[in-house]
């Protein structure tokens, strides 16, 4: 296969198996999905998706949520884990939101990465799942699936996303970032990887990654 063959594949693949693309992390609007990704680092969904409704039973604007203390915002948030810097950053971001754009959530990038706890990735979900502005967010198994695939050296996350943003079409990254997150959830684990399911990697992935994991499995 050719490299344009090998995307095409992996296009098609992922299509066929989400047609329909669930959204990870429940939300209503920009906001409670900012906050919602933003209590997603080093959690699962399942956690953040228990915690989101009692945190926005109290406060799911950014008026309401400076009425909470820091200390208030920690307590419930205490269970998606890293609670004082994140309890820190959805307070500080609300104090942000009120007082320079009257509550609501920018839709640039640039403008999302200035707010307390606010990174690259977390902007880019934000404006892609929010506002349909076309995105490519970068987790951890999207990084694993473009080195595996062979369409990136594995280096970074910031490499990673410059190289899926020049091999994918950019009318399909909004998708494409969610179903490779998925693949990689249900077809291409980290761990307990089996390769007979992961029908992409098996297909077109590196010859060095497939030779580790059959190298891998005779030892186990």
């Amino acid at each position: 296969m050719t490299k344009a063959e090998r995307v095409a594949f992996t296009i098609r693949t992922l299509e066929e198996i989400y047609p329909e693309i669930p959204v990870p992390l429940e939300h209503k609007d920009p906001y409670t999905l900012l906050i919602a990704v933003l209590l997603s680092a080093q959690s699962t969904d399942v956690r953040v998706n228990q915690i989101t409704p009692l945190l926005f039973a109290r406060a799911d604007n950014p008026y309401d949520m400076i009425k909470l203390s820091v200390e208030e915002i920690r307590e419930i948030i205490k269970p998606v884990g890293l609670s004082p810097m994140k309890s820190k950053g959805i307070y500080g971001l609300s104090k942000m939101l009120v007082e320079k754009y009257d509550g609501i959530v920018p839709k640039e990038i640039e403008l999302l990465e200035e707010f307390p706890a606010v990174g690259h990735k977390t902007a880019s979900v934000v404006v892609s799942q929010a506002f349909g502005i076309p995105a490519f967010p970068v987790d951890t198994h999207i990084h694993r699936l473009m080195y595996r695939w062979g369409f990136s050296n594995g280096k970074n996350v910031v490499q990673t996303e410059k190289d899926a943003k020049r091999i994918f079409p950019k009318e399909l990254w909004n998708d494409l970032h969610l179903q490779i997150i998925w693949y990689g959830r249900e077809y291409s684990l980290a761990r307990g990887w089996d390769l007979d399911k992961d029908i992409i990697t098996k297909t077109i992935g590196r010859k060095t990654v497939i030779n580790d994991y059959y190298k891998n499995k005779k030892t186990r």
